[in-house]
């Protein structure tokens, strides 16, 4: 079974493309900011040739399935949902932050409270004011595959209380997902702590701008 979840991403975790993996030392919420905002030119802007319908029919699509998530409970998606989730995240700002939950618990550790401070400090930023995050749950690959799907949805479940509750934030704005130990950030190795996480990631549907 897993020991210790390490949570937050918005990183290199679902994939190795753009953002910040942190461990050790709480990290400040600037910096989490930093790896949250979009950056420019990241985001590819619409061709003006043949492909423009194409791109901006996807970009719609892309707009529909995020808008589709919020409210939704972390339990009522699907498989297909999950992994949508995850290929859409791989091209967005995200950060892994290393948090700990008491043993077989959705419960903070008590020396991991300050990087969900932080966190929540970083998303109630008006930079970012309007922007989907989803948090998504990973375990290592100790234990069954039932008993750690459960627990990292319940992880992710436990930030999107914190930040709801203690500041603010709109759970709307917070889509929670696990993906239990299918998608370990070192796939090399699967048993070793640095897979438990859960990341955030910035959905970046532009919502922010409005």
């Amino acid at each position: 079974m897993t020991r210790f979840f390490s949570i937050m991403t918005i990183a290199a975790a679902l994939s190795m493309t753009a953002g910040l993996a942190v461990a050790g030392d709480t990290v400040s919420a600037d910096k989490i900011l930093d790896a949250l905002k979009p950056k420019p030119g990241a985001t590819r802007g619409l061709s003006t040739g043949p492909q423009q319908p194409v791109e901006a029919a996807a970009k719609a699509k892309e707009i529909g399935f995020v808008e589709s998530l919020r409210n939704r409970k972390t339990r009522s998606l699907s498989l297909g949902e999950r992994q949508e989730i995850a290929e859409l995240a791989a091209s967005k700002p995200k950060i892994d932050l290393e948090i700990q939950f008491d043993y077989n618990s959705a419960d903070i550790r008590k020396n991991s409270v300050s990087a969900v401070q932080e966190l929540g400090k970083a998303l109630s930023d008006s930079s970012l004011k309007g922007s989907t995050f989803v948090i998504a749950g990973h375990t290592d690959a100790i234990g069954g595959e039932a008993y750690n799907q459960d627990l990292s949805e319940r992880r992710a479940d436990t930030i999107k209380k914190y930040l709801t509750e203690k500041y603010g934030i709109a759970g709307s704005n917070l889509v929670t997902v696990g993906y239990g130990k299918t998608k370990p950030k070192d796939a090399s190795a699967p048993m070793d702590p640095i897979n438990r996480r859960v990341q955030v990631v910035n959905m970046d549907t532009k919502t922010a701008s409005k």
